[in-house]
C-alpha cells in the first residue's frame, strides 16, 4: 500500500510540474492564455450541463474510480459561451478510489472538446481526494474554475 501511495504522490507531483512547465508557454495556458481562460470561465453567463454532456464527463472520470456505478457526481456550472475549443471543467465526485486515502469527496479536472458550444468529448486530467484534493483545486484555479462550487 505504501508503494501505491508513493506512486500516486509521484504521479501528482509530476503532473503539477508538467502543468507548471506548460503554463509558462503563452499558447499552453501561460499568462496571456490564462487571463482569457480565467475571464471565460470565471465571468459571463453560465449554464448547467445537459444529461448527455454529463454522461461524457462520467465516462472520462469513471475509470479512475472503484465501483464507479455507486459514484455521486456534483456538477459545477459551465460557460454558456466558452471562448476556447477545448476548455477545462472542474467538479467533484463522491466515490471509492483505488487508493483508500482518497475515497470520499474527490476533485477532478477534465479537458473537454466542444462542438457548437456543447461538450462532445472529455479527457481525464487529474483526480484526487483527501488532502490532495487541494492540489486539483489549485490546478482548476489556474483556469478560473473551482471544483468546490459543484452542487
Amino acid at each position: 500500500m505504501h508503494a501505491h501511495r508513493l506512486t500516486l504522490t509521484t504521479t501528482l507531483a509530476l503532473g503539477l510540474a508538467l502543468s507548471a512547465c506548460a503554463g509558462a508557454l503563452p499558447s499552453a495556458g501561460g499568462p496571456a492564455a490564462s487571463d482569457s481562460a480565467t475571464a471565460a470561465a470565471g465571468s459571463g453567463p453560465q449554464r448547467d450541463l445537459t444529461a448527455d454532456e454529463k454522461k461524457i464527463i462520467i465516462a472520462a472520470v469513471s475509470p479512475s474510480l472503484r465501483d464507479a456505478a455507486a459514484a455521486k457526481y456534483h456538477w459545477a456550472k459551465f460557460p454558456a459561451m466558452p471562448s476556447d475549443a477545448s476548455p477545462n471543467y472542474c467538479a467533484t465526485v463522491d466515490a471509492k478510489s483505488p487508493y483508500a486515502a482518497y475515497s470520499g469527496r474527490q476533485a477532478y479536472i477534465v479537458e473537454v472538446g466542444l462542438t457548437g458550444g456543447y461538450v462532445t468529448s472529455a479527457t481525464m486530467g487529474l483526480i484526487a481526494g483527501g488532502k490532495d484534493a487541494a492540489l486539483v483545486g489549485k490546478m482548476c484555479a489556474k483556469y478560473g474554475l473551482d471544483p468546490n462550487k459543484a452542487t
